[in-house]
């Protein structure tokens, strides 16, 4: 199983040194990826543990790109209605191409309403312009010239350059039609909170399904937090992993500082890493 490590770019962790710092020890530690959050404009009432700072996470994801080498970048998840479709092809490309291939792209729907109508989104479109979005990066992505006609979406032709491999595709969500964007465009599904008998037996509705459509099987992404110790942990990810899931985000809540973020990371590459 691969392990995933978030970075916090929100509230007083969220500078450029200890972001810097961070990602740099998440790769050294062995890390498969180095994760960020999505949100852009936060109602005064949601700010407790951020003060409502919080860095664009395509714009994190560039910067550490740069200060790393090998570590995978990747999105818990990107809000796909907060954005325009082209716009966000792009800057995934762009992405995509500046960090030689190490972008994941997890992609949910979101769910703060104050947040929607701060940025003139109707959250009642929320699905629907996620799954056009979502259609529009792999049309993109797989061709050099292409138009779009969506109820939503609409362009002309035009030339979509550079245009490198599409970043592997994680569905967040719950439900049937979470399950239905998953299959319908995505390379993984990434609940929240699901328990190991519910994991197993989604896991074996995504590959039942996957296999009538002619397409691989979806891989399955769980997380969790550190709130105990390494074997603890373990265990925790041994029951996942039975349960069928392929790869754990690994989130280290409101750590101080780099290097709190480094010892408890070093701790778990080094006692719990080895053994999943």
């Amino acid at each position: 199983m691969k392990v995933g490590v978030v970075i916090r770019n929100m509230g007083p962790q969220a500078t450029r040194q200890i972001i810097g710092d961070c990602a740099r020890a998440a790769e050294q530690a062995g890390f498969d990826a180095a994760f960020v959050v999505d949100h852009l404009a936060i109602p005064p009432d949601q700010t407790e543990g951020s003060g409502g700072r919080y860095f664009d996470p395509l714009m994190t994801l560039g910067y550490i790109a740069g200060v790393t080498e090998r570590i995978r970048i990747g999105i818990s998840v990107l809000v796909m209605p907060y954005r325009p479709a082209v716009l966000t092809a792009k800057q995934l490309a762009t992405l995509q191409e500046l960090s030689d291939n190490r972008v994941i792209l997890g992609a949910g729907v979101g769910w703060l309403r104050q947040e929607f109508e701060a940025l003139g989104v109707d959250p009642r479109k929320r699905g629907a312009l996620t799954n056009e979005t979502l259609e529009v990066i792999h049309q993109l992505f797989a061709n050099d010239v292409s138009a779009y006609d969506g109820t939503h979406v609409k362009f002309p032709e035009f030339v979509f350059a550079p245009r490198p491999a599409r970043p592997p595709i994680w569905v967040g969500g719950a439900g049937p039609k979470a399950l239905e964007r998953t299959l319908r465009f995505g390379d993984g599904y990434y609940p929240i909170g699901l328990k190991p008998p519910e994991l197993t037996e989604v896991k074996t509705y995504l590959a039942e399904e996957a296999a009538k459509r002619g397409r691989d099987a979806p891989e399955l992404i769980t997380g969790g937090m550190i709130r105990e110790d390494p074997v603890a942990m373990l265990d925790r990810i041994k029951m996942v992993e039975e349960a069928g899931a392929d790869y754990y985000v690994l989130g280290l809540g409101r750590y101080e500082n780099a290097d709190s973020y480094k010892r408890s990371i070093d701790k778990f590459a080094a006692e719990v890493m080895p053994k999943v």
